[in-house]
């Protein structure tokens, strides 16, 4: 046995050579500033990106805050993704034992009697044995050492994936939430004007039965009152679903979500700095568990090609075999042996070669899969900008507009008030102030979707507190 290890220590001190290549990440194609950002927002060495920012400092909005945490606590996507962490945990524990040597202990007794018959005589025997045996693959070719490298980076691989799902999981929260608050916008609007409709359907109706105006007028009145009705049960129905929706986010049964600040009041800066492209490789989780998935394959090239050198096996084993249980351990009872096998493959019907050939194909499809995540990564913060920056534009004139719609709409009605016109006047400014201030509301939401755009495609969110 001294010997067996001796001989073992020696060999797994020269067996220093690792077939197969060592990883290098590949070169890839970083623009200098993102397309999107104006000149005045290109970053400084210095700056620091939004998307580096901590999820409770962008969100401000402390009611967002407290879904966003218990989304993280209790979603299912975040708890499965947790759950293969630990599958991959397991499977590199496997995949290192395999490489070390495996000791089994045996135990075996019995007793046999036979009766003495016509032409066999009586006998009686009896045998007991206790070993211990050890069985070792030695790892020369770097097999063990490959195979561990690539479950150790597909374990990687999965904590990335988990991380991703968080920045997801932040994104949609936070978009569902103001989508919530933009619906009880349009709900708030909506009976607002309601209100304010059925007000002057009263007062033509007084007005037509004074003889002051016509029938037509209290038609056109009343169709203003059924068209800011018609949209209220629709709003209420659109908020109960979304309300759904993120309680299903939230891990919950549906139910009410609480609302915190108003759509207007949630603070988004006009400039956001987007940082410096390269540093987009390390924060983005879909890129880095890209490049863990490539050093897996990468390593798996190595356990292909150690197939087509010889296998070295040991093996020993140490125990005690007599007839009497009494003398198990005494006496010439003591048994050992130990033995090498080499065995070099000759002809395989060219089954190496395909393995060596296709996990060469699936690491150069995985590091496609790199490069391509890169690529839509610049492009998915380019056009976040784009948007983010178009938004606020086409906001900020919206705003003028509804600005504009509401004064013509009081104009009308004091107009129509003084007899200076008819009540189709009322009837077209009203409408188009209504739908001014929808769409007012619509791109408000725009505009901070735009910055939850810019947050995710920034690889923010996955920071945990």
């Amino acid at each position: 046995m001294r010997r067996f290890i001796a001989l073992s220590l020696t060999t797994a001190l020269t067996a220093g050579c690792a077939v197969g290549p060592n990883y290098k990440r590949p070169s890839v194609d970083v623009p200098t500033v993102y397309r999107g950002a104006v000149p005045e927002e290109t970053p400084q060495p210095a700056a620091e990106s939004l998307g580096e920012q901590k999820w409770w400092e962008v969100f401000q909005d402390q009611q967002l805050q407290a879904l966003i945490h218990t989304a993280l606590q209790q979603n299912y996507d975040v708890r499965i993704a947790a759950t293969r962490i630990l599958e991959a945990r397991a499977q590199v524990g496997m995949t290192r034992a395999d490489g070390l040597p495996t000791i089994n202990a045996g135990a075996q007794s019995f007793d046999q009697r036979s009766a003495r018959q016509k032409f066999f005589p009586a006998f009686d025997t009896s045998a007991h044995q206790l070993d211990l045996s050890l069985a070792w693959d030695l790892d020369f070719w770097g097999k063990y050492r490959r195979a561990n490298e690539s479950a150790r980076a597909s374990l990687l691989a999965t904590q990335w994936a988990r991380e991703a799902v968080i920045s997801t999981l932040v994104s949609d929260v936070a978009a569902a939430y103001f989508q919530l608050r933009e619906l009880g916008l349009q709900l708030e609007i909506s009976r607002r004007t309601l209100a304010s409709r059925q007000n002057s359907l009263e007062l033509t109706q007084v007005l037509a039965k004074g003889g002051g105006t016509s029938m037509l007028d209290v038609r056109q009145a009343e169709q203003l009152v059924f068209t800011a009705a018609e949209t209220i049960p629709d709003l209420e129905r659109r908020i109960e679903q979304q309300e759904n929706f993120i309680s299903t986010l939230l891990g919950n049964n549906p139910g009410p979500i609480a609302r915190g600040a108003k759509l207007t009041e949630q603070p988004h800066a006009p400039e956001v700095p987007a940082g410096l492209p390269s540093d987009l490789l390390e924060r983005r989780p879909d890129i880095r568990q890209a490049e863990a998935q490539l050093i897996a394959a990468d390593a798996q090239i190595g356990v292909a090609k150690a197939a087509y050198f010889p296998q070295i096996s040991l093996t020993a084993s140490r125990g005690f075999q007599s007839s009497a249980l009494t003398s198990l351990f005494t006496g010439p009872a003591g048994m050992w042996n130990f033995g090498g096998s080499l065995v070099q493959p000759i002809f395989a019907g060219g089954r190496i070669r395909s393995s060596v050939r296709l996990s060469e194909a699936r690491q150069q499809e995985t590091l496609l899969i790199y490069q391509q995540t890169i690529q839509q990564a610049f492009r998915g913060v380019s056009d976040a900008l784009v948007e983010y920056r178009k938004d606020r534009e086409f906001r900020e004139q919206q705003q003028q507009l509804a600005l504009s719609a509401q004064d013509a709409a009081k104009l009308s009605e004091l107009r129509y008030r003084g007899g200076a016109t008819s009540y189709l006047e009322v009837l077209t400014n009203e409408t188009n102030y209504f739908s001014a201030e929808l769409g007012l509301a619509q791109a408000q939401l725009n505009e901070l979707l735009g910055l939850v755009s810019i947050y995710r495609n920034l690889g923010g969110g996955w920071q945990e507190q």
